[in-house]
């Protein structure tokens, strides 16, 4: 069965602006790698690890920086 679950980086984004951040200044802060932004910029798939580094970096909980939302279904 597969899932129709994907996780969303919305609500990471929303707290940048919060605090006044960039994703440039996010990465060289927590130490991830560009490649792992990118990931992160197109909803891709990071490790936990990268999101722990990034909750402890911003001080903030796992919930505040994704979510799950439904996949959108492809057009036919």
């Amino acid at each position: 069965m597969k899932t129709n679950l994907v996780f969303s980086y919305k609500p990471l984004w929303k707290l940048l602006i919060d605090r006044d951040l960039n994703k440039t200044q996010l990465q060289e802060l927590s130490g991830i790698s560009a490649a792992t932004m990118a990931k992160l910029g197109k909803g891709g798939n990071v490790t936990t690890e990268v999101l722990a580094r990034i909750c402890e970096t911003l001080e903030c909980d796992i919930a505040d920086i994704c979510e799950l939302v439904r996949a959108s279904e492809p057009e036919a």
